[in-house]
């Protein structure tokens, strides 16, 4: 189990629009991701879930908070003893066609890790013979449903998007990781090519036990791998909203999140416009000040309360899910009927 205290995040900015400033990415944002579960990160562009996700693979640091490990708090290693914590969570990329060297043929790509694994094992007496790479690799690429045949000696050119990312995905399993984090992970290919990539990841955690945390800006898709999982509604750094998947979708209290399904659009016809659009006032400005309610500048329903005092996460309202809201309310949300002319 991986768990998430307090984890903060600030970037300093020089120049450029937002001036030379410090602007915080995450702020206190708290999570966990149980051995074999999903948990789903949504937020618009901006939000810090993408930062989060880094901050797990070990590739990025944060400033203050605890990650803990199968009970182990990574504060309390060293940089070197943390690296096998942090192998057993591998990223997958939100580009297939940035993450693979193109110079570097499938069979290539794949040899490298499991080269290092190999070691890995012969060091701690369970070697295996050299042509276990050429065979793990075969079976890795079966395993995301690809011909190995075909694949191992093309370069990343010569594949579809589809095929890089489910390489990708292969290539994150050569460590046998636990968790896989999949920041945008269908974003960047065909939408016909979507739907196999995400029942992989399902079968992933089915077949192999292998926790997925997954981050979009898409409520369907984070619908669609977490069903029994966890859904965090992240905005401007903070959690806002968080409960069961089904729970927060069906029926969210933050108005953030009312807003981000509001957004949905359905054609028309096929659903009936509810009572009430939960519709932002304003743009997102991130340059704005920090007091109160981050939401607030955009709210519809923000009362002077939301402006000079910031609200935590909770069950405050007697909710199913917490949310950080002072007026949760189960408002009607339906996605926005698209006209006909």
């Amino acid at each position: 189990m991986i768990t998430g205290t307090g984890i903060t995040k600030t970037f300093s900015r020089r120049g450029g629009v937002l001036g030379g400033r410090e602007v915080p990415a995450l702020r206190g944002v708290d999570f966990a991701i149980e051995k074999g579960g999903a948990a789903s990160f949504i937020g618009e562009s901006g939000c810090g879930k993408t930062t989060l996700g880094r901050i797990l693979a070990g590739l990025e640091s944060h400033d203050s908070g605890e990650i803990t490990i199968d009970g182990v708090p990574m504060s309390s290693l060293t940089p070197r003893r943390r690296q096998p914590y942090f192998r057993r969570v591998q990223l997958v990329h939100q580009d297939p066609y940035s993450a693979l060297n193109p110079t570097r043929t499938i069979h290539q790509t794949l040899s490298a890790p499991l080269s290092l694994r190999a070691r890995q094992m012969e060091r701690a007496g369970t070697g295996r013979p050299r042509s276990w790479i050429g065979e793990r690799a075969e079976e890795l690429l079966s395993l995301v449903g690809l011909d190995p045949g075909y694949v191992l000696p093309r370069y990343p050119h010569q594949l579809s998007g589809g095929m890089r990312q489910r390489v990708v995905i292969a290539r994150a399993l050569t460590v046998d990781p636990e968790v896989l984090v999949a920041d945008e992970a269908v974003s960047m290919i065909d939408v016909s090519l979507r739907l196999g990539i995400l029942a992989l990841l399902k079968d992933l955690r089915d077949r192999l036990g292998v926790s997925v945390l997954f981050i979009t800006h898409d409520v369907a898709t984070a619908r669609y791998i977490g069903t029994d999982g966890e859904l965090y509604v992240i905005y401007r750094g903070q959690v806002v909203e968080r409960g069961p998947v089904e729970t927060v979708i069906s029926a969210p209290v933050h108005p953030y999140t009312q807003a981000l399904l509001s957004a949905i659009p359905v054609l028309h016809g096929l659903e009936t416009p509810g009572e009430q659009r939960v519709v932002p006032t304003e743009a997102l400005d991130a340059s704005r000040h920090d007091r109160g309610c981050l939401f607030a500048p955009r709210c519809p329903f923000r009362t002077a309360r939301c402006e000079s005092e910031r609200p935590v996460l909770g069950h405050d309202g007697g909710t199913p899910q917490e949310h950080a809201c002072f007026h949760p309310e189960a408002r009607t949300v339906v996605a926005v009927p698209v006209s006909h002319s």
